[in-house]
């Protein structure tokens, strides 16, 4: 089955115990499987299921001098780092999250907008995977084909759609996110803001693009030069190869029909 966007990866750890943390990719039978297995016995051990660390899909020094290797080396290797592990070590204690694909567990962990503890730690490491793949070496100038046509039809025009994404970026207020998403029920394009750890999958939405507007992803690159860091995002980084691919997995659950391509 289709999923609207791709999780981060999931690993096995053993450990001995009486009880089998369970993971997404184990039945009960594999589980109880996994158990023989760590020590040629009967003997239970535990099976705790953790997400491993996504490598961006290019090297860290790949994107300058618009994003430097030392903001991903911070960004990637701490910030990002450090909100995965913290998942990890929440789902250690309890296997009430198990059997969810990593879309799910934010969604689930959102709790109708009444967060668990696990939500936060949960969205970043989603928000990080999706927006280290929403950039790409030689990156930016203007998206094609598909893209371009729904993004004419749903903005007016391709330079419409970037100054409306460049202003939601410069006026968010304080950290958080800005997407460009497909709307399932609307059948449309929408430029939306997001705080803190929020994410559009928890609107059901289907995520294209998205720029990390938290001062981590930027300061040491540009300082407090917002306006700088996000002409840089659209100039140089943004992967509009990235988005056609997700606009076409998209279009396996939003029936678009054919764009209405505005005449100049």
């Amino acid at each position: 089955m289709l999923s609207s966007s791709s999780p981060p990866s999931s690993h096995l750890l053993l450990t001995h115990s009486s009880h089998c943390f369970k993971t997404p990719k184990l039945s009960h039978h594999q589980c109880k499987q996994q158990k023989r297995w760590a020590d040629g016995s009967q003997r239970a051990s535990k099976v705790v299921a953790y997400y491993g660390l996504k490598e961006p899909p290019y090297k860290l020094d790949a994107l300058e001098p618009y994003m430097s290797q030392r903001t991903l080396e911070v960004h990637w290797g701490g910030h990002h780092r450090n909100y995965l592990e913290g998942l990890n070590k929440q789902l250690e204690k309890s296997d009430i999250l198990y059997g969810y694909t990593f879309d799910e567990l934010v969604k689930a962990t959102y709790n109708n907008g009444n967060p668990l503890p696990e939500f936060n730690n949960a969205a970043q490491v989603w928000n990080h995977d999706f927006f280290w793949e929403s950039m790409q070496p030689g990156g930016g100038d203007m998206p094609k084909l598909g893209v371009l046509e729904q993004i004419e039809k749903d903005f007016g025009s391709y330079t419409s759609f970037r100054e409306k994404f460049i202003e939601a970026a410069l006026t968010l207020f304080g950290s958080g996110w800005v997407w460009l998403v497909l709307k399932r029920e609307e059948r449309q394009l929408k430029i939306v803001r997001t705080s803190n750890a929020i994410c559009p999958l928890v609107w059901d939405d289907i995520p294209i693009i998205c720029l990390d507007m938290w001062e981590h992803a930027y300061y040491l690159d540009y300082k407090n030069d917002r306006g700088k860091y996000v002409d840089a995002f659209m100039n140089h980084l943004v992967s509009w190869n990235a988005a056609t691919v997700r606009m076409a997995r998209a279009e396996t659950f939003v029936n678009l029909g054919e764009p209405n391509i505005p005449v100049a």
